[in-house]
């Protein structure tokens, strides 16, 4: 099946580095830079959205349920990340696309697997109780979508990380946060400005539910372990 990627906001060509293979490394650097201080400003809009999703997995993990990241390549990997940063970590879960060994090396065509998705969940005895967030930058893979839609006929919470407002995970989410960071400055390297804007979210989902249900006193981390 052929699909038009150019269509996707995050593939199209960045007309700002289009010398950037002619530039000094210093002013490729600079370019790069630019590019990056749009994130955070492009998550702006979404705050609203952000809270929405925090309010709903604090309430979650209140009861006895789970925060569970899915994704496939970088995304995935984002999703692991911060999970693996929030103990008890059975209460936050990163799946990824093609398991343990797509951490560590790509491993290809395993986003395609809808099927593998809701598979996955089931493998984790997913229910009504937990809280599902899909992480996708172009917003149309088929493994998170496959989760998606068994999250939903488990009468859960879905919501989505995604740069692409338009995809087909935004039409199936209760709450999609889609900040437009623009093209890359390498067409399609969705690692840079995409994967910044939803290590940003992610950041603010996870320490924002810690900070509800009381894992935080003033600006300190209680309940840890010297």
């Amino acid at each position: 099946m052929s699909i038009d990627l150019s269509k996707l906001l995050t593939e199209r060509r960045n007309a700002n580095s289009a010398n950037i293979d002619i530039l000094t490394t210093e002013e490729m650097l600079t370019v790069i830079n630019q590019e990056d201080q749009q994130v955070a400003h492009a998550i702006t809009p979404y705050l609203p959205q952000i809270a929405q999703v925090v309010d709903k997995v604090a309430a979650a993990l209140q009861a006895g349920g789970r925060l569970i990241y899915i994704g496939a390549g970088t995304s995935g990997r984002l999703g692991i990340l911060d999970a693996s940063e929030c103990p008890p970590t059975e209460q936050v879960v990163g799946i990824i696309a093609g398991g343990h060994k797509a951490i560590l090396s790509a491993v290809e065509n395993v986003e395609d697997n809808k099927a593998q998705g809701a598979m996955d969940l089931q493998n984790l005895n997913f229910s009504s109780r937990d809280v599902l967030v899909g992480l996708a930058a172009s917003g149309r893979t088929p493994y998170v979508i496959g989760a998606m839609e068994y999250a939903h006929s488990q009468n859960a919470f879905v919501a989505i990380v995604s740069c692409n407002p338009h995809g087909e995970m935004a039409q199936l989410a209760d709450v999609a946060i889609t900040p437009v960071v623009g093209p890359e400055v390498v067409t399609g390297s969705t690692r840079l400005k995409a994967g910044t804007a939803q290590k940003l979210v992610l950041n603010m989902i996870s320490t924002g539910a810690m900070i509800r249900i009381g894992k935080v006193y003033s600006n300190l981390m209680v309940d840890v372990e010297a």
